[in-house]
C-alpha cells in the first residue's frame, strides 16, 4: 500500500475518531431522559448488575455506540474502499435493459424464491446477457457503492451489514440482476461484475477471519438467492479493492496505531503547528505513527516556510469535525515545488 493510500485512510480514522470523543457521553448530568428504556432495563436488574452500576449512563453509552456503529457503516468502510480501490460511489439514473432481460429476471427471481433452483451466477449471467435487442424499457435506478472501469470489465460492489433486515435478500438480488443488464447496455463490449460485500465475518474468532458458507447460513434467505461466488467476506472483500494481499490485517494495524488512549492529547498538540517548535521529537513522531507524510515533509522544511509564509504554516491541520485542512497543505507543497 502506497504512501498516498496510508495517509487518507490515516485521515478517515483520524476523522472518525475525533468526532466520536467530541460526543463520548463524560458528564452523568447530561445524561438523556428515556424513562421507557429505563422501566424495560429494570427486567434485567439481575442480570446488568455485575457490569452496570448507572443505568442512565448505560443508555447514553449504548445511544453512543450506536453512533459509532453508524457512522464506520454508513461513510468509513464506504470510503475506505473508495481510496483502496480507487473506484467511487456512482448513481445510475435513466437506465434501460431490454424487455425480455426484464422477463428473465422475474423468471430468475421466482425460480429462487420457489426453490426451483439454487442460485448460479454464471448460468444467471448467460440468460441476463444473451439477450443483445428488443424493445428497451427504463430501468430501475440504483447506486454502486463501489464503482470501477477497466479496459475490459467494469465492476460494482455493495457494501452491505453484516446484519441484513430480515427478508432483504430477495430485493437485493432483484436489484442488481437488473444492474447488470443495464450495465451490460451501457458498457456492451466490457465483462460485468457486480458482487455484494461484508465488511468482516461476526461469526469469526479470529477478528480477520471468515467462513464463507456459515456465514451464508446464518443470514435469512441468504443462500436462497446468492451465489458464493458473487459474496466477498471480510478480508476477501479488502483484497479485492486493493488488489493486495492481507489488507484488512492492514486496516485493522493503522487504526490500531491511531486509536489509543492518548489520542485526543496528540490530536490536539499536532494540531497546532507551533507545537514543533516546543517539541519537535514529540510532533514528529505522531506524525510517524500517524502516516501523515505530507505533514512531515512540511516539518522538515519548517524554517522555510515559517519565513516565507507563516501564516499558512500555522493554520491549524484539522477543523473541528476532524476533518484535514487539505487547502493548507497543499498550499505549503506546492511553494516548496
Amino acid at each position: 500500500m502506497n504512501k498516498t493510500k496510508l495517509q487518507l485512510i490515516a485521515l478517515e480514522v483520524i476523522r472518525v475518531l475525533k468526532t466520536r470523543f467530541d460526543n463520548f457521553p463524560e458528564d452523568v448530568h447530561n445524561n438523556r431522559n428515556a424513562p421507557f428504556h429505563e422501566a424495560f432495563l429494570n427486567a434485567f436488574k439481575d442480570k446488568m448488575e455485575k457490569y452496570v452500576n448507572n443505568v442512565p449512563y448505560f443508555i447514553s453509552l449504548a445511544s453512543w455506540f450506536h453512533g459509532l456503529n453508524t457512522t464506520i457503516g454508513q461513510s468509513f468502510f464506504e470510503n475506505v474502499a473508495h481510496i483502496l480501490s480507487d473506484g467511487e460511489k456512482r448513481t445510475f439514473k435513466d437506465c434501460k435493459y431490454f424487455e425480455e432481460q426484464e422477463r428473465i429476471i422475474n423468471e430468475i427471481i421466482t425460480d429462487l424464491k420457489n426453490g426451483n433452483k439454487k442460485p448460479n451466477l454464471e448460468e444467471e449471467n448467460e440468460l441476463i446477457f444473451s439477450v443483445k435487442e428488443g424493445k428497451l424499457k427504463k430501468a430501475p435506478n440504483f447506486t454502486a457503492d463501489v464503482f470501477i472501469i477497466e479496459k475490459d470489465y467494469v465492476e460494482a460492489i455493495e457494501l452491505k451489514s453484516v446484519r441484513p433486515n430480515a427478508g432483504e435478500m430477495r430485493g437485493e438480488k432483484e436489484k442488481i440482476l437488473k444492474a447488470k443488464a443495464c450495465l451490460k447496455l451501457l458498457y456492451p463490449n466490457k465483462e460485468i461484475r457486480y458482487f455484494i460485500g461484508f465488511p468482516f465475518d461476526p461469526l469469526s474468532d479470529n477478528p480477520t477471519g471468515y467462513n464463507k458458507g456459515r456465514f451464508m447460513k446464518h443470514l435469512i434467505e441468504f443462500e436462497k438467492y446468492f451465489d458464493p461466488q458473487e459474496v466477498l467476506l471480510a478480508g476477501e472483500l479488502w483484497d479485492r479493492l486493493s488488489g493486495e494481499r492481507n489488507t484488512m490485517e492492514k486496516l485493522l494495524h493503522i487504526i490500531n496505531k491511531i486509536a489509543t488512549t492518548e489520542f485526543m492529547d496528540r490530536f490536539i498538540f499536532i494540531n497546532n503547528p507551533e507545537n514543533y517548535k516546543r517539541n519537535p521529537e514529540r510532533y514528529e513522531q505522531i506524525l510517524k505513527d500517524w502516516y501523515l507524510y505530507d505533514e512531515l515533509l512540511v516539518v522538515k522544511n519548517f524554517n522555510i516556510l515559517e519565513k516565507k509564509v507563516p501564516r499558512i504554516l500555522f493554520q491549524s491541520l484539522f477543523n473541528e469535525n476532524g476533518k484535514y485542512n487539505y487547502r493548507r497543505v497543499e498550499k505549503l507543497k506546492s511553494i516548496l515545488k
